[in-house]
């Protein structure tokens, strides 16, 4: 029998042993995780299936003048590979919706049913309209019930979007394909030089990334990916390996980062410049030529490219250059590659007249009249420290005012920052000038950690001191979480009341 001091030297020895194997297994285990972070479709891509075009959704205009839609939230399967059928949710449709379109000066109304097996809304992402309008989680909508939310669209052409926003359940409802474009036009756009034909030389792009799983889409959040759901792929309206045809000398591209949690920096395959034309509200004062466009989730750009006959190019995301970390910049999907779109020019194309050098006067206010500054530090525990609470007003607004909000990223990942009702004006980033891409009317801005945007909003109303906004991350699962707060906008002297209870 061994000694007790052999005994203990053999203990302490297989200890050491157990704990070096431990270690080194989770060394592995990282290293594997860590190299296996990174995603790339670059170069790999077959564009084998035509962009599938989402039809404009059609409507009728009442004995009132009011143009009506109607959409209805559905389950149903699609082939995104053929003959193999997925799971999916859609508006009107088994994936995705119709493009809403309506004009500057139109009264609207949208007919929403929901044929969902669960509750959910649909918010009406950039525009300006009534609080109980706003599909927010205050206008939830229930299986099998319907909701019609009317309004005066009273803001300048420009591209927006409509998907759900069911507090605790919003990245589900989108990842599974509840979205669509809504459309404005006005007089001052229509009137310039501009590729308009939709569908044609005026192209919705409407960028996404998946994971197929079975008949699913897959959304688990992978190890280390606190930022929310990453797919392996992308897909365009729907569409996985697009290429879109061509016939004209210039076309527009109305780019829409449609993904849960994924930041794209959209550029082509050549390095060709573009012309951006617009950002989340509307047209620039003027074309910012650009090569590369970073979008961050809810952001949109329009931007104009010039193609030669018979030539091809490839839209693609690059890697994310945000000042992130190498941890955070691998995990968050900051290295990841991909080719998203093809664009295949006849060999003959159409002239395009040359896009002027000047658009539209700016509509969004330049912080000279702000009569209250707000300070917003965003955190993945919440935005001030605080997590979401629908019966919580965080902020109250006096309709007619300019107010300038500071919105600081303190957090060690990154977040976007959006508001509701409004669009504002960039007067500081990370403190400098904002980049050209920023310099329109925006309603969603992309924060790396440790940045800080200084905003000017004005909000024109109308007042309604029961019926809150929001502003959120749209990062869908750190909204999801918390990281969001409400804002009431009241009349002078007034004060905004607590927020109705609801069952959701």
């Amino acid at each position: 029998m061994a000694s007790p001091p052999r005994r203990l030297r053999r203990l302490l020895l297989g200890a050491c042993a157990l704990a070096l194997t431990l270690v080194t297994a989770i060394v592995a285990a990282v290293a594997w995780t860590w190299a296996d972070a990174d995603v790339s479709t670059v170069g790999t891509t077959e564009f084998t299936t035509p962009l599938h075009i989402p039809p404009l959704a059609a409507s009728t205009v009442d004995a009132a003048g009011t143009r009506v839609f109607s959409l209805d939230m559905r389950t149903g399967t699609t082939e995104f590979e053929p003959g193999r059928a997925t799971d999916t949710w859609g508006f009107n449709g088994s994936y995705l919706g119709p493009t809403l379109r309506a004009a500057r000066g139109e009264r609207v109304r949208v007919q929403v049913r929901n044929q969902l097996p669960e509750a959910s809304t649909v918010h009406w992402h950039g525009m300006h309209l009534p609080a109980a309008m706003d599909g927010g989680p205050h206008q939830m909508v229930d299986p099998g019930a319907a909701w019609a939310p009317e309004w005066a669209v009273d803001q300048p052409a420009s591209t927006l979007w409509y998907h759900p926003h069911p507090h605790g359940a919003t990245e589900d409802h989108v990842r599974r394909g509840l979205a669509g474009m809504f459309l404005i036009d006005d007089g001052p756009s229509s009137h310039l030089p501009l590729p308009s034909a939709y569908g044609v030389d005026d192209i919705p792009v409407i960028v996404q990334d998946m994971r197929l799983r079975g008949t699913r889409l897959d959304g688990a959040h992978a190890i280390f990916r606190d930022i929310g759901f990453l797919g392996d792929r992308t897909m365009v309206n729907g569409t996985l390996s697009p290429y879109q045809e061509v016939g004209d000398e210039l076309v527009r591209l109305r780019l829409l980062n449609a993904s849960t949690a994924r930041t794209y920096t959209f550029a082509f395959d050549d390095g060709r410049p573009f012309a951006m034309i617009g950002s989340d509200g509307g047209l620039l004062e003027r074309p910012a030529t650009l090569d590369r466009i970073p979008l961050s989730p809810g952001e949109r750009a329009e931007i104009v490219v010039r193609m030669r006959p018979g030539e091809r190019t490839v839209l693609r995301s690059e890697k994310l250059a945000a000042g992130l970390d190498f941890w955070a910049n691998r995990f968050s999907g900051g290295d990841d590659t991909f080719d998203v779109l093809e664009l295949r020019a006849a060999s003959t194309l159409r002239p395009s007249p040359a896009l002027p050098q000047n658009l539209v006067p700016p509509s969004i206010p330049d912080g000279t009249d702000s009569v209250v500054e707000r300070r917003f530090d965003l955190t993945s525990a919440g935005i001030n420290g605080e997590r979401m609470d629908l019966s919580r007003i965080d902020t109250t607004v006096t309709r007619g005012t300019t107010e300038t909000w500071i919105v600081h990223n303190i957090d060690g990942m990154a977040h976007n920052f959006h508001v509701h009702d409004v669009q504002f004006r960039v007067l500081d980033y990370d403190g400098a000038p904002p980049a050209p891409e920023l310099g329109g009317a925006k309603d969603t801005i992309f924060l790396p950690p440790n940045t800080a945007a200084t905003l000017a909003l004005r909000f024109d109303g109308p007042a309604d001191p029961t019926t809150p906004y929001m502003y959120h991350c749209h990062l869908l699962w750190h909204e999801d979480v918390g990281m969001m707060g409400q804002f009431t906008v009241v009349e002078p002297g007034q004060q905004a009341a607590t927020p109705p209870k609801h069952s959701h």
